[in-house]
């Protein structure tokens, strides 16, 4: 027997940046990748700068960032919080990337922040949502 997709919802301080019916959720924690799929067991788990992705119920596939956050699933609902999410068809890549190279150069000349460094990270993670939100 089939079981009914996820009800999921991800939101940022701002807005709520996606709201729908999922076959599975992909994201990253602190321990590494976890996949939801409908029926999954309740986790509540701390998650790290990354891209998620997302199947939908009629297959269309999704892609986007956030800067960490939380994400709790329990009784085939999965809520994804975090302080910015972003569509990746939403992210400007020529500002991430811009904004990433001088960071890179900090970086290799020893000048970064630890700010800076977690900076370097976020935009990665940016940059590879919006690369996978174009390969949907």
């Amino acid at each position: 027997m089939a079981r009914p997709p996820l009800k999921l919802e991800v939101v940022s301080a701002s807005r709520i940046v996606w709201s729908g019916e999922a076959v599975q959720v992909i994201a990253r924690t602190v321990e590494g990748d976890i996949g939801i799929l409908p029926g999954h067991e309740p986790v509540l788990a701390l998650l790290v700068p990354s891209r998620v992705e997302i199947v939908t119920n009629d297959g269309r596939q999704e892609a986007l960032y956030v800067d960490g956050g939380f994400i709790s699933v329990a009784e085939g609902r999965v809520s994804i919080l975090a302080q910015e999410a972003i569509l990746g068809a939403e992210i400007s890549t020529d500002a991430a990337q811009a904004e990433l190279d001088t960071l890179m150069l900090r970086y290799r000349t020893g000048e970064a922040s630890d700010e800076e460094r977690h900076r370097i990270h976020m935009l990665n993670a940016q940059l590879a949502a919006a690369a996978r939100a174009k390969d949907f």
